[in-house]
């Protein structure tokens, strides 16, 4: 297979924060910002609080849900006193870190989330053919080896603050509670994000990295919990054969939910899919109880950097 050559990725942001209850990001920033004066070789580096008056109270958000603000219509639209606060945030993390879509935008973000879904640490995108996206989560596929690292992808209008780098994404890491910081997973994301770190610098040094091929899972169903057709509350959780299951395979006639009252709800869907971010508590309020994902191969080219 031909070697495909791309840019030097020369500018990198590393974010926390973006969800304000979401710890391990956080203090990783905290941390990332007291070593400000250390600079790599051959890339900057940028650390950024996305939502500081959320981390403030250790809340997922303050009016709205930052980590939606990023599409084409909140980012050009006016701002006055009454816009919510998150909405600001995101056109001025889009000054700070873009514009997207334009060359000045930075090159690589890696915004920093944990979900209380048990989940191992995902890299979430938008696209299943960036090759630097792809070759950095094959990087961390070999090197941490008793980890679960996954790729996924949202087929879906960007409105991630990832989106607004030329190649960016989320590294989500759980189990973990909001509003909690637990050793074992803040320290898998710090080495998830040393890693990363370590594969630009041997990218932009011109190290050859050999392709192959790659899983990739692509959501393409949501399900709410069942709901009172009166109140509108939630009558079920999840059930206990799926709890925790995040990326098995879920079959047509497999438990889904358990019933207040004891009875089952199986899944009714006509294909096996992979159940993912299983009764995140983030999620409650936008009526996702789960949701399901394609998995397919990709195969991904050789790639090295493009001199001029």
């Amino acid at each position: 297979m031909e070697v495909v050559r791309l840019p030097a990725v020369s500018r990198v942001a590393v974010c926390g924060g973006t969800h304000g209850n979401e710890l391990s990001g956080v203090y990783l920033v905290r941390e990332l910002q007291k070593k400000k004066g250390e600079k790599a070789d051959n890339f900057s580096l940028t650390t950024v609080m996305s939502n500081p008056r959320a981390v403030e109270q250790c809340r997922r958000y303050i009016e709205t849900d930052l980590n939606r603000c990023f599409t084409t219509a909140i980012l050009s639209a006016p701002v006055s006193g009454e816009t919510p606060y998150e909405m600001v945030r995101a056109q001025e993390l889009n000054t700070l870190l873009g514009p997207r879509g334009t060359a000045k935008a930075t090159d690589l973000i890696c915004d920093l989330h944990n979900t209380t879904a048990n989940m191992g640490l995902c890299f979430i995108s938008s696209s299943d053919s960036d090759w630097i996206r792809l070759h950095i989560c094959k990087h961390l596929q070999r090197e941490m080896p008793s980890v679960s690292v996954r790729y996924l992808t949202f087929d879906t209008e960007p409105s991630f603050l990832s989106s607004v780098a030329k190649h960016g994404f989320a590294m989500e890491i759980g189990p973990q509670p909001h509003g909690v910081v637990r050793a074992d997973t803040f320290n898998t994301m710090k080495e998830g994000v040393r890693l990363m770190l370590d594969w630009i610098q041997k990218f932009n040094s011109g190290v050859l990295f050999d392709g192959e091929e790659m899983e990739v899972y692509t959501v393409v169903e949501t399900i709410d919990y069942p709901r009172d057709a009166e109140t509108h509350l939630i009558t079920a959780t999840i059930h206990p054969q799926l709890q925790d299951q995040d990326f098995s395979l879920l079959h047509p006639g497999d438990p889904l939910f358990l019933t207040f009252s004891g009875n089952t709800v199986t899944y009714k869907g006509t294909e096996a899919l992979h159940p993912i971010f299983v009764n995140e508590c983030a999620y409650y309020e936008k009526h996702i109880a789960l949701q399901l994902a394609q998995k397919k191969k990709v195969v991904v080219p050789s790639i090295q950097l493009k001199r001029d």
